[in-house]
């Protein structure tokens, strides 16, 4: 396996460094220590074209001036959390407030524009890259000091595994994620209205009308919220359920996993033959389709739109801190913080 190095940039005084892995196959991933956002991804099709299957742009200006969280690591705390504020043991702490009044993605600065600390770890069938950082007590309104570290290992399977730990010297919330919009298409030829994807799972969570869990559970059954057996995104696009129309015509929604997880998540595109399996412990994962995607941009040449690309997010539940029913995010003071993910891409 192959690992190249560049220096791409300065942020705050600090150096950003780009890693290009390249494996026995040809996949090729290159990641930035900036917000450890992943920028490529490139992947065979069924015909054995080498193409990129992620958005993402080519400089760190882009990435800094359209945020739109392309490929990046997500925290102290995914999705969104009701009112800007946290309650725990008693006291109230105020969060940033970035999101019409509401926190989200870990605030105006998260873990997604920060400078992690990298190091390469080479073994004989995979490459490592393993990202660090501490995340102050203060930072974006968030009790205890964090110790983070996230992990991208990439394998000659055409496998990427993502890593998160982390660990408070107080009580808090943690609960980190990546979102990486999928297009498997191949160096963005089509949108992924036509990607097929299969999930696993038998409710998903109601949003009010600032995208936030009301706390309801609803059943996929006779919705196009039902992915048990594989469906397109076009469908939850043009349907005029009430969930999808909130959210722009698409998708925006925690989806509960079943809890022994025997069954991966898959997104194919029949046209390129690429199918991506993903395999995670957590307990949600929400499927956004890019709905807010704007189109006062370019992407690698390709003019930005809606359903450009989709993200999968596999996490703990956006605002469990305000509903004792969901998993929760806390973590304790000195309690590991682990989460697994895993992206294998296939040809079917």
């Amino acid at each position: 396996m192959k690992i190249s190095e560049s220096v791409v940039g300065r942020h705050d005084g600090q150096t950003i460094v780009a890693h290009t892995i390249e494996n026995a196959a040809g996949m090729q991933v290159t990641s930035l220590n900036y917000g450890c956002t992943i920028t490529r991804i490139v992947v065979p099709d069924k015909r054995g074209n080498l193409e990129n299957v992620v958005l993402g742009f080519d400089t760190v200006e882009e990435y800094q001036a359209n945020s739109a969280y392309f490929g990046s690591v997500i925290g102290r705390h995914a999705g969104r959390i009701a009112g800007g504020c946290i309650e725990l043991d008693g006291i109230t702490y105020e969060l940033a407030k970035n999101n019409n009044g509401n926190h989200l993605h870990g605030g105006l600065k998260g873990f997604d524009q920060k400078v992690w600390d990298v190091e390469v770890v080479q073994e004989k069938d995979s490459v490592s890259l393993c990202y660090r950082y501490e995340s102050k007590e203060g930072e974006e309104g968030y009790p205890g000091n964090v110790r983070v570290s996230v992990t991208y290992t990439v394998t000659n399977a055409n496998e990427i595994l993502l890593s998160y730990e982390g660990m408070s010297d107080a009580r808090t919330v943690l609960n980190m994620t990546n979102h990486t919009y999928f297009n498997l298409s191949g160096d963005l030829k089509r949108t992924a209205l036509d990607h097929t994807l299969k999930i696993k799972s038998d409710h998903f969570l109601e949003l009010n009308d600032s995208l936030i869990p009301t706390g309801e559970l609803i059943h996929v059954d006779h919705t196009v919220f039902d992915f048990r057996d594989g469906r397109k995104i076009q469908e939850g696009v043009v349907s005029e359920h009430p969930q999808n129309v909130l959210v722009g015509n698409g998708y925006d929604h925690p989806f509960m996993l079943r809890s022994n997880q025997s069954e991966p998540i898959t997104l194919y595109d029949e046209e390129s033959g690429r199918l991506l399996v993903v395999e995670t412990n957590e307990p949600a994962v929400v499927l956004y389709t890019g709905t807010q995607l704007g189109n006062d941009y370019d992407i690698r040449g390709r003019k930005s739109e809606k359903y450009l690309g989709l993200c999968l997010e596999t996490q703990g539940v956006p605002d469990a801190i305000h509903h004792s029913h969901f998993p929760s995010t806390v973590i304790e003071k000195d309690q590991v913080y682990c989460s697994e993910t895993k992206w294998s891409f296939k040809i079917k």
